[in-house]
């Protein structure tokens, strides 16, 4: 069973960036598809963006993309976002994700973290 626990959640302006990090425990990390997702106040929960277990290869939603970018530490057993150009709408929790196997649903997912951009 894996454990997934975000941070780095916070309250910003828009314009401003903000990481957040999620680190993995209880699974070979290394394996793992890892994603983000979000839910905003009142919407379904939506895709952000996945990394796959190299880290070669990234997707992202079209509504972040070129302001969002995902990465991974393997050795740290810690996946990143990177939050650039933050817009009010990007409000949201949001939830770190991993799948065993890719392509297919996550398995395991976070708590979330927090964020609110105010205009």
């Amino acid at each position: 069973q894996v454990q997934l626990v975000e941070s780095g959640g916070g309250l910003v302006q828009a314009g401003d960036s903000l990481r957040l990090s999620c680190t993995a425990s209880g699974g070979t990390f290394s394996r793992l598809t890892m994603g983000w997702f979000r839910q905003a106040p009142g919407k379904e929960r939506e895709f952000v963006t996945t990394i796959n277990w190299s880290g070669g290869s990234t997707y992202y939603a079209d509504s972040v993309k070129g302001r969002f970018t995902i990465s991974r530490d393997n050795a740290k057993n810690t996946v990143y976002l990177q939050m650039n150009s933050l817009k009010p709408e990007d409000t949201a929790v949001y939830y770190c994700a991993a799948a065993r196997f890719a392509p297919g649903p996550m398995d395991y997912w976070g708590e979330g973290t927090l964020v609110t951009v105010s205009s």
